[in-house]
């Protein structure tokens, strides 16, 4: 069965540079994705394989003669040595068609799951050479897509993992915890330096239990005995590696705004709910944390409409001294300004209005959207309309360029 990604259409538009590179985390469909899109007749290396990877860093030209080009290079990171020798081949097609030659355009797709060690050498080595792109876990716009009467709280505890919709009976509970075990303390650690594996494991615990909420890196600190600044500089690695983001808080002055606290959402529900301990459905989604599940899903959501199409978009909460408060604020860079607001429900879903210190920042802004669990799209009011999750990319993409 093959899952239509969003990414496949821009994947498919962006095709002026010979070497195109796509990174997300571990499984999350990257090299299906490449092997569907690739024209027949590509060959597909993987780095996984230790003598290919062993051949790749010690002797790139003789790796490009027994695999010739267009290829598709999956875990690329793992031979950065390939990264100048692609470089040099690229150099050479684009002399010699300056000259008038008619060489074929060395096209390579790389596929990276470390952006830590990709950052190490490829963008120095391939700048103004490769396109870049990130793939995430499916969105729920995906899945429902996908599955005819796909019922939402399934992704809770599946998230967005190809893998396990692709085989249901895999048990989640196993998958996930794999997944801590292989791309946190094994990928992740080892290409950071990390030395305390299991307080950087009991921090992304924490992060996870704290999802959809304000960022208090002095109270993890406190918990976990490290200190600040490693939490924060722990925190930025899992930012780099696809596994979490954190929110700003908007701000007309830019200055301010960096110097807010900003909140921290993971990226996939279903690792947030397995690092939560849930192993159910029904107690996960009549429990405290059914809300900050629900935002952090609906924030993954945007986040992956903005990667997946391209976009340029700036996503950020709102929030006041007083206590009015936006749950995102989407703004495209040309005025396109969206307000959305998180609400856990299908069909008692209340009109909400925008609250008044909102208005005054942005007077133009006349709706908000309230996006619920299910449902289907609806005027509550004259400012508020309720958009189910399932929507969300056809909403945003009628309000935002």
């Amino acid at each position: 069965m093959w899952f239509r990604r969003d990414l496949e259409a821009v994947w498919k538009r962006n095709t002026s540079l010979p070497v195109r590179i796509l990174t997300g985390v571990r499984q999350c469909g990257k090299t299906s994705l490449l092997t569907h899109l690739a024209p027949r007749g590509w060959r597909v290396v993987n780095l996984d394989d230790f003598q290919l990877r062993a051949l790749a860093n010690r002797d790139p030209a003789m790796f490009f003669q027994l695999n010739p080009l267009p290829a598709i290079i999956d875990e690329i990171q793992y031979a950065p040595v390939l990264f100048p020798e692609i470089k040099r081949r690229v150099d050479l097609w684009r002399a010699s068609r300056r000259g008038g030659g008619r060489q074929d355009m060395p096209q390579v797709w790389a596929s990276g799951s470390n952006q830590l060690l990709l950052d190490r050498s490829v963008k120095e080595s391939l700048a103004g050479r490769a396109s870049y792109f990130t793939l995430h876990t499916l969105s729920a716009g995906e899945l429902v897509r996908s599955f005819p009467g796909f019922r939402l709280e399934t992704v809770f505890l599946r998230g967005g993992w190809p893998e396990l919709y692709l085989d249901p009976p895999l048990d989640p509970i196993g998958y996930l915890n794999d997944h801590v075990r292989t791309y946190v303390e094994k990928d992740i650690v080892l290409s950071a330096g990390i030395q305390k594996v299991g307080t950087f494991t009991e921090v992304l615990g924490l992060l996870a239990a704290r999802t959809g909420t304000l960022l208090n890196a002095s109270s993890l600190s406190q918990e976990c005995g490290v200190a600040v600044s490693t939490i924060l500089e722990w925190i930025g690695i899992l930012e780099r590696t696809h596994v979490l983001l954190r929110l700003a808080p908007w701000h007309g002055n830019l200055s301010k705004r960096l110097l807010k606290t900003p909140k921290v959402y993971l990226l996939d529900v279903g690792l947030a709910s397995r690092l939560q301990g849930w192993s159910e459905p029904g107690p996960l989604l009549r429990s405290p944390q059914a809300g900050p599940l629900f935002e952090t899903l609906v924030f993954g959501e945007i986040t992956r409409l903005r990667d997946h199409l391209a976009k340029s978009w700036q996503v950020f909460f709102f929030r006041t001294r007083e206590g009015d408060e936006v749950d995102f604020l989407v703004m495209d860079g040309t005025g396109g300004i969206v307000a959305l607001e998180a609400k856990m429900g299908i069909h008692s879903i209340e009109p909400v209005e925008l609250p008044r210190s909102f208005r005054r920042e942005f007077p133009k802004l006349e709706e908000i959207a309230v996006i619920s669990y299910g449902g289907d799209e609806r005027r509550l009011s004259a400012h508020c309309i309720q958009v189910p999750i399932a929507g969300l990319a056809a909403y945003l993409s009628r309000r935002l360029s």
